[in-house]
């Protein structure tokens, strides 16, 4: 409902828009945020939860598949996607003179997976596919005009 948009969603935008000459070795786990809300909404309405906490997060895929998975669905609105691969040592290179570029230099490789085994054995929770979210995000990225044709 704003431009200001999470990491996640801005790293979404830029593939999008072009903003990325190339995909580093990146991942996150992707999880909808209607997912989260949902399970938000599951743990208020539980009764005999008090005190415990729950890991909201969905499978992880490096950002070169979320561009495959726009580039494969999107038709022309991922027209300028990338498809290069950067390797480890370019995007550390470029870190040393790139203040952005320098804060994810140690994320390169790194695979973060999430245990949510706890929300779906006590609330039943489960996400979404992952190639969903992305595509309905990037489709409201689109319509909402945060992707503007250059």
């Amino acid at each position: 409902l704003s431009a200001d948009y999470s990491t996640s969603l801005e790293a979404l935008r830029k593939l999008l828009a072009g903003d990325m000459p190339g995909l580093p070795r990146l991942g996150f786990a992707v999880v909808d945020s209607r997912d989260i809300a949902d399970l938000h909404y599951q743990a208020m309405v539980t009764p005999g939860l008090d005190g415990e906490r729950f890991i909201g997060a969905g499978d992880f895929l490096w950002l070169a598949e979320i561009a495959a998975i726009l580039k494969a669905e999107l038709g022309p609105d991922a027209r300028k996607v990338p498809s290069l691969k950067l390797p480890d040592f370019a995007v550390r290179l470029v870190g040393r003179f790139d203040p952005v570029v320098r804060m994810v230099t140690s994320e390169l490789g790194r695979v973060r997976r999430c245990d949510t085994s706890h929300a779906r054995d006590r609330l039943g929770w489960q996400t979404r596919p992952a190639r969903d979210s992305i595509l309905d995000c990037a489709r409201s990225l689109v319509e909402q005009g945060a992707v503007r044709p250059r």
